[in-house]
């Protein structure tokens, strides 16, 4: 009998989830070291013919090519490793190798025959080195106007940059070793290589807030205007074109909305990634110096809230909207009760007019009817002594009226009592 857990049936997501937590382990580094990183932007094709390209540069260098649902695949590749990564709207390249501050290596795989995926989002360069200098002197090629330099792993490493490009369009950081070893430097370049990464991401919601700001503005000047055409407008046409133009900017607001929803939401995410990994690497400001944390804090947050302020505003004018839409609606219903009503008062008058009209035309008709079943009778009477009979044709008649007259009303009435109950067609 088997013991153990390979006794009972696996979740279908099991295995999944258990190797997630080892999908992308540190890898270690020792100084010196440098590290290219890229990071390009791909939806779901992109991403799909980035792993086939992947899978093609492994078959020419004779290694193992990724699997179909593979989201990461690691290689050695020219002296150096090559990590791939898919994410869910970018694709990240990393290659590592010996060397240290200088010229990069003469052939790196990301040289001419490198097609990327997708268009670039994010180009480091990473020096990994072991300088026991002051970091004033390793630090000169820096640009001191936006340079950010702090202690790590306990004061055992420095990080270094100054966020811009240099002269080959690489953001230049450094990692220097003061007693880092191979199994701590891994996760602090790591970890420097997504905050810079994942920084870089977080501004996209920046551009898209100032893009949704003029039809944000727009549509508020629009609803206070039509906020005061509510208290003045009267009418039932006045008030459903009013309804109609709110209506609009509803649509107006939730499409922009939708269109933004995924990037403000993805600033926040990335936000809070860069926020975590700066908190991983614990590190403590030099003096003299700004630290990553605090650079990021000026320089990123208000980017941030500008986003979260959009979004707000986006929420709040969508309640707005919909109250004024809800009590334009509910005037609208109220005034066309008040048509219907009329329009009910009107029919039932008509209604009326109608079967008085009815009434005279049956009396009419019983007249009309009797005036000529008593002229037949009078032609019966005048022609009696054909047969032997002598009637008088004017006492005839005149006794016939009021029998014939009343049998026609009875007849004329039992009819309309028929077609009133829904009983047959006719008689």
């Amino acid at each position: 009998m088997r013991e153990g857990p390979r006794r009972f049936a696996d979740h279908p997501l099991r295995t999944a989830v258990l190797h997630e937590v080892h999908a992308r382990p540190f890898h270690m580094m020792e100084a010196p070291r440098i590290v290219l990183h890229f990071a390009f932007m791909t939806d779901g094709e992109q991403t799909a013919v980035a792993r086939a390209r992947l899978s093609e540069l492994c078959l020419r260098n004779g290694l193992s090519p990724p699997t179909e649902q593979a989201r990461h695949h690691v290689v050695a590749l020219l002296g150096g490793t090559l990590r791939w990564e898919s994410h869910a709207e970018f694709t990240t390249y990393s290659w590592d190798v010996r060397g240290g501050i200088g010229a990069l290596p003469p052939e790196t795989p990301f040289g001419d025959a490198f097609d990327p995926p997708g268009p670039l989002m994010v180009a480091v360069r990473l020096d990994l080195v072991a300088d026991e200098r002051p970091p004033a002197e390793i630090l000169e090629a820096l640009d001191p106007g936006s340079l950010a330099v702090s202690h790590v792993a306990g004061g055992r490493g420095i990080i270094a940059t100054d966020f811009r490009e240099d002269g080959d369009g690489f953001t230049r950081l450094l990692v220097i070793d003061r007693g880092l070893g191979a199994q701590e430097a891994g996760p602090v370049v790591q970890r420097l290589l997504e905050v810079e990464t994942y920084r870089t991401l977080a501004m996209l919601g920046l551009p898209e807030a100032q893009r949704l700001q003029p039809d944000i503005r727009r549509i508020e000047t629009e609803l206070v205007a039509n906020t005061g055409r509510f208290r003045a407008s009267e009418g039932f046409e006045a008030n459903r074109a009013l309804l109609d133009d709110l209506t609009a900017l509803a649509g107006e607001l939730e499409a922009g909305a939708a269109e933004s929803a995924f990037r403000f939401g993805a600033s926040r995410a990335y936000a809070e990634i860069v926020r975590l990994r700066l908190e991983a690497m614990g590190e403590h400001p030099i003096e003299g110096y700004s630290s990553f944390t605090a650079f990021l804090a000026r320089r990123m947050a208000p980017a941030m809230r500008t986003c979260q302020t959009l979004e707000s505003r986006q929420q709040d004018l969508s309640r707005k909207l919909a109250r004024a839409a809800a009590l334009l609606r509910a005037r609208v219903d109220v005034e066309l009760s008040q048509q219907n009503r009329a329009l009910l008062d009107s029919m039932n008058r008509r209604a009326r007019l109608q079967l008085r009209l009815q009434q005279t035309v049956e009396g009419l008709s019983v007249a009309a009817i009797s005036y000529y079943i008593i002229g037949l009778l009078g032609y019966f009477a005048k022609g009696s002594g054909m047969v032997g009979l002598d009637i008088d044709p004017t006492h005839l008649t005149a006794v016939a009226v009021i029998p014939v007259a009343f049998a026609v009303w009875f007849v004329v009435r039992r009819v309309r009592s028929r077609h009133s109950d829904g009983h047959g067609d006719g008689v």
